[in-house]
């Protein structure tokens, strides 16, 4: 018989034999079919589809799942994970859909999809102020369900509403209060989560070790976050939030090279971050640079624009500019993907953002980039399409200056003064089209090398690159993971990879850029 034929036997054999040995272990009212998607169910494509994000993995080329499952509740986390492993599929977990990569919804082996949409109810406390929230929810939902109970609570996360909090939080997760509050795992207090074994742990019953790994290296590494209880932090009843644009024509580049010196060191309660893309210029046939200043500041506009004054008057921010808001609303206006003035609804929209074709790839600078290095940071921009490259700079100092390196597996802390993200987006849906786009966004990151640190050059895991590194197939060892590990946690990769041999020591939690397990002699000890 032809080997490829036995092979999809085979997968077909291990579909059916989940499907049985599910329903079997699971006991639950709940029809099979609504939980269970088989590739002959004729809502699988469609599930499978509905939270991917990245259209480059869009495709029909791209690997499907053999069974997309889609957990009511922790039974059948529990029962995905024992049929998986009983008959020889993998896993990816998928919460939000926003993964640069794929690796929550892609193998090249035969795989299962643990789709956790459906489980995101959300319990806001605002007595002792905190919430539990489930990892299926958004980032959207969170905001808006703090919002209805409280205007002077928030939590700080990222920008983008359709994120999902899984793995968000697990990862890191920054945004526009990381400033005054830190990261999003900085402000986990407590969890719940699914080992290997289907185990339902807390922080207390899974130990210090475990709980610190899921508070910035990715819960996918480990098993399956259920939940987190997170601690929401104070915002006064109204924040102001300022948008301004300036090209080269109005002093964009020594605005930039200024705002390095300001934004890092300026009060916490203002993260003033930079949006650049390259546009069309008024003069026809040109380009230009859009530099967007985009702001929250925790107070009122008076007393922002007296700061401006002091700290960064080459700006010219004036009171029109400023928009004194809700913290809700702020959330959807520096959001980028709404119109302004958007009511905060919007945000319980799972598919609001847009899907495009992208690449992405992450930095960190320690040391003002100068005006020469920005002018030929320009020049790469103008290679590629008008409004086709992009780079966020998101400011560092205040609280991430404050925390050590090891206080969670995130350990891009003090030093660095800000961070970029780095990105392309095209249309097309055409091979040479995408490896353009690709090749120029590869030559932005190579053009940085001068300015970023190196040994290793710091990546951040939210922001999965496998052109850093990726695990060979079957066993990883340590020393080869280490090739990307230590550019997204540094000295931290070491602890995250004995964590990862004692809640999971065979790697059945894998993917391209998995964490393996370390056992023996050199590792650290653990219970610290």
């Amino acid at each position: 018989m032809n080997p490829e034929l036995m092979s999809a036997t085979s997968v077909q054999s291990s579909r059916e034999a989940f499907i049985d040995s599910f329903n079997l272990h699971c006991k639950n009212d709940t029809p099979l079919s609504h939980i269970v998607y088989g590739q002959e169910h004729p809502s699988h494509e469609s599930v499978f589809d509905s939270l991917l994000q990245e259209l480059r993995f869009a495709t029909p080329t791209t690997p499907r799942p053999q069974l997309i499952v889609t957990p009511l509740d922790e039974t059948h986390i529990q029962s995905a994970i024992h049929c998986a492993k009983k008959h020889g599929l993998e896993i990816r977990i998928r919460s939000g859909g926003h993964d640069f990569e794929g690796a929550s919804y892609i193998s090249e082996e035969p795989f299962v999809i643990l789709d956790l949409f459906k489980l995101n109810s959300i319990t806001v406390d605002i007595e002792n102020a905190t919430a539990w929230v489930q990892s299926g929810a958004t980032l959207g939902e969170l905001y808006y369900a703090i919002s209805k109970k409280s205007r002077t609570l928030a939590f700080p996360a990222g920008y983008w509403s359709t994120v999902g909090v899984g793995g968000h939080l697990s990862g890191g997760g920054y945004g526009a209060l990381l400033r005054k509050y830190g990261l999003a795992g900085d402000n986990i207090i407590d969890a719940k989560f699914i080992d290997i074994n289907g185990k339902i742990l807390d922080k207390k019953s899974m130990g210090e070790d475990l709980f610190w790994a899921l508070k910035g290296a990715g819960a996918g590494n480990f098993g399956v976050i259920v939940a987190f209880k997170i601690k929401l932090v104070a915002v006064p009843e109204n924040v102001t939030v300022f948008k301004v644009r300036r090209t080269l024509e109005q002093n964009a580049t020594k605005l930039v090279h200024k705002w390095q010196y300001v934004a890092p060191s300026v009060h916490e309660d203002l993260t003033m971050a930079l949006r650049i893309k390259n546009v069309n210029s008024s003069q026809a046939g040109k380009q230009t640079i859009s530099v967007g200043f985009e702001s929250l500041f925790l107070g009122g506009a008076d007393r922002l624009l007296s700061l401006m004054q002091e700290k960064f008057p080459e700006l010219g921010l004036v009171r029109e500019d400023c928009s004194e808001m809700s913290w809700i609303q702020s959330v959807v206006e520096l959001a980028d993907i709404y119109p302004a003035g958007t009511p905060p609804e919007v945000l319980l929209n799972k598919t609001a953002a847009p899907k495009q074709y992208t690449k992405q790839k992450a930095d960190y600078v320690e040391k003002p980039i100068s005006v020469e290095g920005i002018e030929g940071l320009w020049k790469v921009f103008f290679e590629i399409d008008p409004e086709s490259g992009a780079m966020h700079w998101t400011p560092c100092g205040g609280r991430m200056a404050d925390t050590p390196e090891s206080e969670t597996p995130y350990p891009h802390r003090a030093g660095n003064i800000f961070m970029i993200y780095e990105a392309v987006y095209w249309n097309e849906k055409d091979g040479a089209v995408s490896q353009r786009h690709i090749d120029w966004v590869r030559k932005l990151y190579k053009y940085m090398t001068p300015f970023v640190p190196k040994n290793p050059r710091s990546s951040y895991f939210n922001y999965r690159d496998y052109d850093l590194g990726i695990n060979s197939k079957g066993k990883t060892s340590y020393e080869e993971a280490s090739v990307w590990g230590v550019k997204y946690f540094k000295d931290n990769f070491k602890r995250l990879a004995e964590v990862k041999a004692m809640v999971d020591p065979d790697d059945f939690f894998r993917s391209e850029q998995t964490i393996p397990p370390l056992f023996g002699e050199g590792s650290t000890s653990l219970g610290k």
